[in-house]
This record gives structure tokens, sequence and C-alpha cells, in this order.
């Protein structure tokens, strides 16, 4: 198993206040375009496919798969960042925790966890199933 790293305190902003809202309280949730109906990440007011400002917040699964991933293992605690593609579609950056950091393959299943930032929000990543 991995040594856990210390997360720097993320800042929310207007966009993504609920976002981090969310996440403290256990919820994993996406922006989806009431215009147009696709789902994106980062968080952001205007969809980035057809540039409306008509965006909300959709829970998700939290479930997901390995799309790439890299392990930092000069780092002074090694860690893994990965782009996960949920069930819903929605690929998003986010770290690989509580692996066995050789073991990590591209399409693995993967499930969301929350890490304690410094002082901040909870943090949504995820480990194997």
């Amino acid at each position: 198993m991995s040594t856990r790293r210390k997360i720097p305190a993320p800042e929310a902003n207007p966009e993504t206040a609920a976002y981090w809202q969310a996440a403290a309280s256990g919820k994993l949730v996406i922006r989806e375009c009431g215009h147009c109906g696709k789902l994106h990440h980062y968080p952001r007011a205007l969809c980035p496919f057809c540039f409306k400002p008509a965006t909300g917040w959709r829970e998700v699964s939290g479930r997901g798969k390995i799309y790439a991933y890299s392990v930092m293992r000069r780092a002074e605690t090694p860690y893994a960042i990965a782009y996960v593609t949920l069930e819903e579609g929605v690929t998003m950056l986010t770290n690989l925790i509580d692996c066995d950091f050789d073991g990590l393959q591209i399409g693995q299943a993967v499930k969301l966890v929350f890490q304690e930032s410094e002082g901040g929000p909870l943090v949504p990543m995820f480990s194997p199933v």
C-alpha cells in the first residue's frame, strides 16, 4: 500500500463552491448542460461544448476506470495521478490512493474515496475496486 501524501487545500471560487460543498458531504458532483445535455468536468458555468450558461450540478456514481496514469516515484512521498473515466462518460484528472502502484493497469475499475486536505475540504480521489 502507498503512503498518503499531504494534499494542499483547494481554493473554492463561485464556480466551484458547490462542488466542494458536495465533497464535504461525501458526494461527487459534475456539471451538466441544460441546453445540450452533455456532462463536463472541471466545474465551470459555461458549457465547453455549446458555450451556453445553462449548466447545473448532477451527482455521479463515483465508479469508473483508469484511462491513463503516472506514478511519481521521485517525490518525497510517491503518488499516482490519473485520468479516470467515470461511468457517466466524463474523464477527470485525479489521484489514485490506497493501492499498489506496481499493480495499476489501464482500464482497471476504481471507486470514489475522499481524502482530507490540509485545512480545507475533502478532495475526491479514487482507489482500485
